[in-house]
């Protein structure tokens, strides 16, 4: 691949973004990439958690406003397939069965901070700084909002959608964006405890079908997400992890994932 790296190491797949002489930014052939990382990613026997990291000063620009400028003497049914392209990368991560962690090392704007938006859990660097900015150059942030609005609800995903502001990722922590901020110094090490102590403390099995649930749970209404909750506690009961999980307690001994 052009756009994009891929390797594991100790149960660890990191897909990294790099495009840095263009700060990472997005365009067909980077998010065809990026489908095909993911797709890798989610059959590799040898990988349990997922890293998105990138390359260079920036997490993500954002869409290449070059390819974009490209994009608008397109038709209707042409625009529609390319962000259809964009929206089935976002929901893969979103869907897909192992965890994502997102390694943010720089700013993370428009499209960018919609690939944090869509990871699992996430780790900043403080300099990172976070922001929506479409509505300043006359587009929308039309398909992160359908997570963003998941993730972080409606009042604070209007001050973020609407003004365009760029906040800090201490303010993107307590926004819930993000899950930690750490020094720049830190930000490998921190990274690759949180993937350990998932790859080793976890069943790979629970964290997909939680994933998962809480991706569908949220559609449905009280009634249908009792009876799904409980159609999936009960499928989940007879799982190869559940009963070795539950057999390793009672004998009190670590199960080995």
């Amino acid at each position: 691949m052009k756009f994009v790296t891929y390797q594991v190491a100790n149960r660890v797949a990191t897909i990294t973004l790099n495009r840095p002489e263009k700060r990472n930014a997005l365009n067909a052939e980077v998010v065809s990439e990026l489908k095909q990382a993911f797709s890798h990613a989610a059959k590799d026997a040898e990988a349990k958690v997922i890293v998105l990291a990138a390359a260079g000063d920036a997490f993500c620009a954002g869409a290449d406003l070059a390819y974009l400028q490209s994009l608008q003497s397109n038709s209707y049914e042409e625009n529609l397939e390319d962000s259809t392209h964009l929206m089935e990368l976002f929901a893969q991560i979103y869907t897909m069965p192992k965890v994502v962690i997102a390694k943010i090392q720089g700013h993370a704007f428009a499209g960018g901070c919609g690939l944090a938006t869509v990871c699992d859990l996430s780790v900043a660097v403080e300099e990172a700084r976070f922001g929506y900015t479409e509505v300043r150059i006359g587009f929308i942030p039309a398909i992160v909002k359908v997570f963003l609005l998941r993730k972080i609800g409606e009042g604070k995903s209007k001050e973020l959608l609407l003004t365009g502001d760029l906040i800090s990722a201490q303010e993107a922590k307590d926004f819930g964006l993000i899950n930690r901020v750490v020094s720049a110094a830190e930000l490998d090490e921190t990274v690759a405890a949180l993937a350990q102590k998932l790859v080793n403390k976890n069943s790979g099995q629970s964290m997909g079908m939680t994933k998962q649930m809480i991706a569908q749970v949220q559609a449905l209404n009280l009634e249908d997400g009792l009876k799904y909750a409980a159609s999936q506690n009960a499928e989940a009961r007879a799982t190869e992890d559940c009963q070795k999980g539950i057999a390793a307690f009672l004998n009190k001994e670590k199960p080995s994932w």
